[in-house]
């Protein structure tokens, strides 16, 4: 791209990893960091870019930093500083923009960007759909918050990571869209779930439900994309984690809340993400939500070989 701004990314994860890959690819200017030690300078080595020593460093002559972390109080903390640690706002100049990539709660964003506006900042929400295969392919969809001008700048980059853009609305819209996404899907997951444990009970195969479905009313990203590769297989294994998936719940239902929406389907989604993480871990992947549900009707999902 011409004249790439710098260009600093905080946060190396799964889905972060792949996104400053192509931003490097793509001829940015990019200092990359992350709290795992080490990751920052295997990123430097084995991708391009440099890696910086902490935030403000990273900050620090940065035009523009991108951050893809799991919530908003840890993009608070790296924003503003956490105990001893300083953040990025001790290294931010006049005119930087922050986009906040990952998935976090907009109420954290008022007081963010009234802390770096009195430093010349500027702040934008810029959560992305897609998943780790969306990331790795650089067809993440992006639902971006925030003053127009600013988004403008951002765009470039976009391009670079995702294949379509939205412009949401005021700051913060993004991540609501995006947590209102993710309750959709989850919801949409559950009964696809409890549809094919129904329909094998009765006697159907749920690969060739899972196929039915797929051409006709009842497809959805889960009948096509997550039960036979990641379900059926019992691979569980998607990328991206249940507690991260409770935690975008977690933020929807708080919306419902907050818009004192009533809440039909949106609870009782949201208490049976909490209750599988319960009882699979931390480190569970979300569409391991599965074997709780299975656990709950006595039953596995199989695949044609196993019946």
């Amino acid at each position: 791209m011409a004249q790439s701004p710098r260009v600093g990314f905080v946060g190396l994860g799964n889905m972060g990893w792949p996104m400053a890959r192509h931003l490097v690819e793509g001829g940015v200017a990019l200092t990359v960091l992350d709290a795992v030690p080490g990751r920052s300078a295997a990123f430097a080595r084995d991708i391009g870019g440099s890696a910086a020593a902490d935030l403000p460093n990273l900050a620090r002559g940065a035009e523009i930093v991108i951050t893809m972390l799991p919530n908003g109080d840890v993009v608070r903390g790296a924003v503003l500083g956490e105990g001893n640690q300083a953040g990025l706002i001790d290294g931010l100049g006049q005119g930087a923009l922050l986009a906040d990539m990952g998935s976090s709660d907009p109420r954290v964003y008022p007081a963010l960007a009234e802390a770096l506006g009195e430093r010349g900042a500027h702040l934008v929400d810029a959560p992305v759909s897609g998943a780790v295969t969306g990331a790795v392919a650089g067809t993440l969809t992006i639902m971006a918050g925030g003053d127009g001008a600013l988004i403008d700048r951002l765009e470039p980059l976009f391009a670079l990571v995702g294949q379509r853009v939205f412009r949401t609305g005021a700051l913060g819209s993004g991540q609501a869209m995006k947590a209102l996404n993710n309750l959709a899907s989850a919801g949409a997951f559950l009964l696809t779930l409890e549809v094919l444990l129904t329909g094998q009970r009765f006697g159907l195969d749920p690969a060739l439900m899972t196929q039915i479905l797929n051409v006709s009313t009842g497809r959805n990203n889960s009948t096509d994309k997550k039960i036979l590769p990641h379900v059926l297989s019992r691979k569980f294994d998607s990328g991206f984690a249940l507690a991260l998936m409770a935690k975008d719940l977690t933020t929807a239902f708080g919306l419902t809340e907050t818009t004192q929406t009533p809440s039909i389907f949106a609870g009782p989604t949201l208490d049976a993400a909490r209750a599988a993480l319960d009882a699979l871990g931390a480190d569970a992947d979300h569409t391991a939500i599965a074997r709780w549900l299975e656990d709950r009707v006595g039953e596995e999902l199989k695949a044609p070989s196993e019946r």
